[in-house]
């Protein structure tokens, strides 16, 4: 729509919330939860788990709404957003019933792992790698124009081909900025460490100096095609130190 003068009106930002989206954001959710059920029975037993799954899904579907819109289906990091809010629903409630930060951490870990193993090898270090990578560089160039509030903002780093092949250095993050408004920016050390779960997964090497969660200037990711990335548990949290000596 546009004005007399061929200009286009401002339109109201977009949001989340439709009931058949949030329908099916909380369905598949739930479809993962009963996936890896087993985690939180070992952790919290049989009775409190089923109470917990459920109490994580009405969390879930009650933050639905406050995800920021930063384009939907055509940005592949609203996908990013929407796991930043099943985390928080999971650490809410997690705590609610007598757990920590870490046990909230280590059960995004394992959950995103056990994602990774149900993708034959072959996927992910073949078609999903490619993608990912050339993915990057077309939102890389989206992302400078700063479109949405709440979006992530980052450039490409050319690689040498020697101390790494490719890099980005985000100075925007999403999840930051939504856990920062929900007042749960502490979880986002233990998001960002999925990062090194998802490189493992795909046969890459992923090196990190900074990130911005833990009040750094940037996220430095550096990729290696031909290294190797081990996601341990606990993490190590080398970046807290925002590329300076360890004390």
């Amino acid at each position: 729509m546009t004005t007399k003068r061929g200009q286009a009106e401002a339109r109201p930002p977009k949001r989340w919330g439709s009931s058949r989206q949030t329908a099916r954001l909380v369905a598949k959710f739930d479809r993962s939860l009963k996936r890896t059920a087993d985690l939180l029975v070992d952790k919290f037993g049989e009775a409190d788990a089923r109470a917990i799954h459920q109490e994580i899904l009405d969390e879930f579907r009650r933050l639905i709404p406050e995800i920021p819109y930063i384009g939907g289906r055509r940005n592949p990091y609203t996908e990013m957003l929407v796991g930043a809010a099943k985390g928080l629903s999971m650490y809410r409630v997690i705590v609610r019933h007598g757990g920590s930060l870490e046990d909230t951490g280590e059960l995004m870990h394992l959950r995103s792992r056990a994602a990774m193993e149900r993708v034959p090898r072959v996927i992910r270090h073949g078609l999903m790698r490619n993608l990912f990578i050339r993915q990057q560089k077309r939102v890389a160039r989206r992302s400078q124009k700063r479109r949405y509030p709440g979006d992530w903002v980052f450039e490409l780093v050319e690689g040498d081909g020697e101390i790494f092949d490719a890099g980005m250095d985000v100075i925007e993050c999403g999840d930051l900025q939504f856990l920062q408004k929900q007042g749960a920016e502490e979880l986002c050390p233990y998001i960002c460490d999925l990062d090194y779960v998802m490189a493992e997964a795909m046969g890459y090497e992923l090196r990190r100096t900074k990130t911005l969660a833990w009040g750094c200037d940037r996220c430095d990711f550096r990729l290696s095609m031909d290294g190797v990335t081990s996601a341990s548990w606990p993490p190590q949290f080398v970046e807290r130190t925002c590329g300076q000596p360890q004390p």
